[in-house]
């Protein structure tokens, strides 16, 4: 049975820990989720202002990305702005805005070396013109590679995915195109902004909260979920492997015996 080593796949990055979880490589998780959650409180905790959390945040994607795709994961979302996001103060919502301008021209080069496709989930309505143009552009350069899908959620909301979805399945059924006493959960499914998207096997949440925040409500229904009191920009490659661990260790019945 194939296994993850201690020899870190013979590359230079260095676990947090000298021992790492043996993981299963025929059993990685398709498509993990992660609440990148912390990174204000991180900056604080070291008298730093929160967007120097957010920087330090934006740093850790790649090598939580490169981690993922190391161990075969075929979809890896990353809860990047939710839509209640908007009520924090105008500077820092700035600043997050800000930061797809810089994280993309540092790691776009990494990141199609490495067969990775970038794709967004959320909506492009009311992201300033300078966020969205460098997250079209780097999803228009990766868009024929092959492996990782590295899907930012933007801009998302569940709630407000599962409103429009059922808003544009009964203009369908108004439309004559579907017939409602066929509705399922397939269909449902369809009209989410995730329908071409495996729902996702794990979801990782940093910093000891222990709840969803409107994030994906209607593909998490039978995720695993694993939880750590760390926060995002200190969340290590290990402790990502030590989540995959788990969840190869946990029976998924789907409500079966």
């Amino acid at each position: 049975m194939l296994k993850l080593f201690k020899n870190w796949f013979g590359n230079n990055r260095k676990p947090a820990r000298l021992s790492l979880p043996e993981i299963e490589l025929d059993k990685v998780p398709a498509h993990v989720a992660i609440i990148m959650d912390g990174n204000g409180r991180w900056a604080q905790q070291r008298g730093l202002p929160r967007v120097a959390g957010h920087h330090s945040g934006m740093k850790n994607v790649k090598k939580i990305t490169m981690a993922a795709n190391d161990i075969g994961v075929k979809v890896l979302t990353m809860y990047a702005f939710s839509t209640e996001n908007w009520k924090r103060p105008k500077e820092e919502v700035e600043f997050l805005m800000k930061l797809p301008q810089e994280f993309f021209p540092l790691e776009i080069e990494e990141l199609i070396q490495n067969n990775v496709r970038i794709r967004m989930t959320g909506w492009k309505e009311g992201l300033p013109d300078y966020t969205l143009n460098a997250i079209e552009d780097a999803i228009e350069r990766t868009k024929h590679n092959t492996g990782l899908i590295l899907n930012f959620a933007l801009n998302y909301g569940g709630r407000k995915e599962i409103i429009a979805g059922v808003q544009h399945f009964i203009q369908d059924v108004q439309a004559g195109k579907l017939n409602p006493d066929e509705l399922s959960e397939t269909q449902i499914s369809a009209y989410m902004l995730t329908a071409d998207l495996p729902d996702p096997d794990l979801l990782i949440r940093t910093s000891g909260e222990l709840r969803l925040s409107n994030f994906l409500l209607w593909q998490l229904a039978y995720s695993e979920l694993w939880f750590t009191d760390a926060y995002w920009p200190e969340f290590t490659e290990d402790l990502f492997y030590q989540a995959i661990a788990e969840y190869q260790r946990r029976g998924r019945r789907y409500g079966g015996v």
